[in-house]
């Protein structure tokens, strides 16, 4: 497999996703290797000179003022990370975590960070050798970036803490022996370059983001299909009326319902039907999809430069002979960005949960059974379903709730304005499931419709409906719901909607 170079400089979000989820492995550019050991030499230089530089020759936070002996500077480091590893609840899963390690390295090969080449190496091996150290999610509050989750990242390249191997946890001492790998002992100012930065809450953004992404195209073609089972009109979708108010992603959900709806025999069925227009959760799905999909890139932008960026305290220029203590550590742009996220994937549900209300109410499904029972009142057909994913969406408006706008003081007042951008990022994993599950169900209930219907619908939607029902059969009468819908959300979590679209011909904006 061909490996991915690092250079601090270009990773890319998609790059992100290759190294995290398919194991892709990695390695130093020439130019980084270069650049890191150039930095390193610098800061020998300053503690061989004796300066008083914070983090380097002084203590962390409160104890800035505190000076240390030369002979305790390594102790000093390694009991920073000892100290600061205090997350709790359960880990990061494998691919989250090895999101997190690929960008420290990143941000570590950038050479600023004063990180000697061997350590930094080490942590490649780590990588794609599948050392991934265990890391609790919750104890961050995105201060001087994921203090306590980085330590417990770099526990088991000190050989100390956990870590997963081959499936296994075990301690960091014996993964990394079982790997093959030396664990290190930190020198100056290397505690401080692993756990000083952003980059829990940037890895959990990019996956986040990634999938939440998908999650918006895979939406515009559920959308289609509940549109035409209601025997909606796609008029709303003209591109007439979208050049008229040109927002970008309004503009491309407006063209992918076209695409999709195109050569729909139901359609053509009641084209010279009465009915004018559609209840906003049809007519408007290009506008609220659209503004789910213009808000996501902002984040996107946001991770892109935050993917690339230096975050640690101090920095060090070793062209200018500078070591400046700085605030790039704040997760303050994540936090907000993560928080925007959630939000606004959290309306992509909402507007999807009723759309299934239009499928399953007998007042407005324009001749189709309560509840797309096959025998109302025997069976209940998708009422109950239809429940689910209204808890879910209820539930995201609690977790869409911005984690930015709170700040505790820590570290004696040090630390008197933190992001919670950590927050941010745990909470939105749960809404991209929960949105992931919303659409799910509405696909589970269009498809049902559909086959009621008994007329095809366009090639793109049929193709679709073809692939899912290999996955879950129509519903004659009920049966155990769950599997159905656990069915359907791995339906979707493995893109096959996306999948199905392309082999239709069509490829989603």
């Amino acid at each position: 497999m061909t490996k991915i170079l690092i250079d601090g400089n270009t990773l890319s979000l998609e790059q992100v996703e290759e190294i995290a989820v398919k194991r892709v492995p990695i390695a130093l550019s020439a130019d980084c290797e270069a650049r890191v050991a150039k930095c390193r030499a610098y800061v020998d230089k300053v503690i061989r000179r004796g300066d008083i530089v914070y983090g380097l020759t002084t203590g962390f936070g409160k104890f800035s003022s505190v000076t240390i002996p030369p002979e305790n500077i390594a102790e000093l480091q390694l009991n920073l990370i000892r100290s600061h590893a205090t997350n709790v609840g359960p880990a990061y899963t494998t691919a989250q975590t090895r999101a997190i390690m690929l960008l420290r390295i990143n941000v570590l090969a950038k050479g600023h960070s004063g990180i000697r080449p061997q350590t930094l190496q080490t942590l490649v091996e780590m990588l794609n050798r599948g050392v991934h150290p265990v890391i609790p999610m919750r104890g961050s509050v995105g201060a001087s970036g994921d203090l306590s989750p980085l330590s417990h990242l770099a526990l088991p390249l000190i050989g100390e803490g956990e870590a997963e191997f081959q499936g296994k946890v075990m301690s960091g001492r014996e993964a990394m022996r079982q790997a093959g790998i030396k664990p290190v002992q930190l020198q100056a100012k290397e505690g401080l370059a692993l756990n000083n930065g952003t980059q829990v809450m940037a890895a959990l953004g990019i996956l986040n983001l990634l999938e939440a992404e998908r999650l918006c195209r895979q939406a515009d073609l559920i959308a289609a299909a509940s549109i035409d089972a209601l025997q909606g009109t796609p008029s709303a979708f003209d591109e007439l009326v979208h050049k008229l108010r040109p927002h970008p992603g309004q503009t491309k959900s407006a063209a992918n319902l076209r695409r999709i709806m195109e050569g729909s025999k139901l359609r053509e069925s009641h084209v010279n039907c009465d009915n004018v227009q559609d209840a906003y959760s049809l007519r408007c799905t290009p506008q609220v999809h659209g503004a789910v999909r213009d808000a996501l890139a902002y984040v996107r932008s946001v991770l892109e430069t935050e993917a690339n960026s230096a975050t640690d305290n101090p920095l060090i220029f070793s062209d200018e002979e500078k070591v400046i203590s700085g605030g790039n550590f704040h997760g303050e742009p994540l936090a907000l960005a993560l928080d925007m996220l959630a939000l606004a994937l959290a309306e992509l549900a909402s507007i999807s949960e009723r759309r299934m209300e239009q499928l399953l109410n007998p007042a407005l499904n324009r001749g189709l059974n309560p509840f797309l029972a096959k025998r109302p009142g025997i069976d209940s057909g998708y009422m109950i379903v239809q429940l689910t994913a209204a808890a879910l969406v209820s539930e995201n408006k609690v977790l869409a709730h911005p984690a930015s706008v709170d700040s505790i003081p820590t570290s004696a007042n040090q630390e008197d304005h933190v992001s919670m951008g950590s927050v941010a990022a745990n909470k939105s994993i749960q809404v991209v499931e929960n949105v992931r599950t919303v659409l799910a169900i509405e696909l589970l209930i269009a498809m049902q419709a559909l086959d009621l219907r008994g007329i095809p619908s366009s090639p793109v939607v049929e193709k679709a409906k073809g692939k899912f029902r290999l996955t879950v059969p129509r519903l004659e009468e009920d049966r155990t719901s769950y599997p159905d819908v656990r069915r359907a959300v791995e339906f979707l979590e493995s893109h096959a909607l996306l999948k199905a679209a392309g082999e239709a011909g069509l490829d989603l904006y």
